[in-house]
């Protein structure tokens, strides 16, 4: 495994009248991170939130080109930024216990914090395809570049793991500084992880040094 020490490169926030940030996405220009009862859309040119959507968002955040996901609780729920209205809900196979989410593939990456799993889930029934075992605590999920990362929070240590999605190995990993940890995760594509920043109210960019082919 190829380990590192990772880069916090910007910091946003703290943000009026947010207390926490959980699940955080992109959805190619803005950054997208979930506040307890609101999912806000943050300019990262500007270091501003732009705009919000009153919903339950208590962990992770998806986009999948067109709706926002959102997990509230027990469930997932489909979301139009535009709107801001929920157009679908189904079950978060944690049953509560959910964390991070990303879409890839067509499918939706959940992760199951103190389960230490991933749970490749079906978004339109919900149905669970298949399960990724890690041995740390996941809280963010994204997937970049055909590559599924995961970030822990565990004994107050951070990191950001690039794991095998078809054993769970891990090939490499960025740890954060210390007292800096990871609550959601999301790549924008390029050279950027955006890392929600829990009860701190920040939310955190971090250098992505791209693999190598392999």
């Amino acid at each position: 495994m190829k380990q590192a020490k990772a880069e916090v490169i910007q910091e946003y926030g703290p943000f009026p009248g947010v207390e926490s940030v959980a699940g955080v996405t992109h959805d190619g220009q803005q950054v997208w991170f979930a506040s307890g009862n609101k999912i806000n859309a943050l300019d990262p040119a500007s270091g501003q939130v732009v705009r919000s959507i009153d919903a339950s968002a208590h962990a992770g955040t998806a986009f999948d080109g067109r709706h926002l996901y959102q997990i509230a609780d027990s469930r997932i729920q489909k979301i139009d930024p535009g709107t801001g209205r929920v157009l679908a809900t189904i079950p978060a196979p944690g049953n509560g216990g959910d964390s991070g989410l990303a879409w890839a593939e067509g499918s939706l990456w959940v992760g199951e914090h103190r389960a230490r799993k991933i749970h490749q889930v079906d978004p339109e029934s919900g149905a669970l395809l298949r399960t990724i075992e890690s041995n740390r605590f996941v809280t963010g999920v994204t997937w970049v570049d055909g590559e599924l990362w995961h970030a822990t929070w565990e004994n107050d240590e951070s990191e950001l793991r690039h794991v095998d999605p078809a054993t769970g190995e891990v090939l490499e990993s960025l740890l954060l500084p210390p007292g800096v940890h990871c609550s959601g995760l999301e790549a924008d594509g390029r050279d950027r992880f955006y890392c929600g920043g829990g009860g701190t109210g920040k939310v955190r960019a971090v250098r992505r040094v791209k693999s190598p082919a392999r």
